[in-house]
C-alpha cells in the first residue's frame, strides 16, 4: 500500500496513560494540521503496522511516519518534538545526546510506562 502522506502519522499506543498524555500535549502545543494521531489497537493503525513491517500484537515504542519515512524510538520522539515551534530548541538540544543513550532510557520508559502511569481499556483522547 503506498499512500500519499498529506500529514505526519504518529502510531501510538492509545491503551497506555503516558502515551495519551504525551498526544494531548502534542495536541495542545503542535500546529493543528501536522500530525494524524492513530492507535495502534485500531485497524488502521494495523494496517500502517503491517506495511511498514511491525508486529501489530504490541507496541513498545512511538512510531512517526512522514515524507522522510520512519522513526521510532528517541528519534521518532525527537522528530515529532522538533517539528512544534516552540519545542525545536529542546529537541536540538536533546539530539547531541548519543543515541545509545537515548534509546537506552527510552526503552526503560517503555517497558515500564504501564506499570509507572497505568492502562486504560480503549484510547482516552478525543480528537474532535
Amino acid at each position: 500500500m503506498n499512500r500519499h502522506i498529506t500529514k505526519d502519522i504518529i502510531i501510538f499506543d492509545g491503551e497506555c496513560n503516558l502515551c495519551n498524555g504525551v498526544v494531548g500535549w502534542l495536541l495542545k502545543f503542535a500546529p493543528k494540521d501536522l500530525f494524524q494521531f492513530v492507535a495502534f489497537q485500531s485497524i488502521y493503525g494495523h494496517e500502517l503496522l503491517k506495511e511498514h513491517g511491525f508486529p501489530t500484537e504490541e507496541l513498545d515504542t512511538v512510531i512517526l511516519i512522514d515524507k522522510d519515512g520512519v522513526k521510532t524510538h528517541s528519534d521518532g520522539f525527537l522528530k515529532i518534538v522538533s517539528k512544534i515551534p516552540k519545542w525545536q530548541r529542546v529537541a536540538a538540544l536533546l539530539a547531541f545526546i548519543p543515541r545509545m543513550i537515548r534509546d537506552y532510557i527510552y526503552r526503560i520508559a517503555s517497558r515500564n510506562r504501564v506499570k509507572w502511569f497505568g492502562k486504560s481499556k480503549s484510547c482516552t483522547i478525543d480528537f474532535n
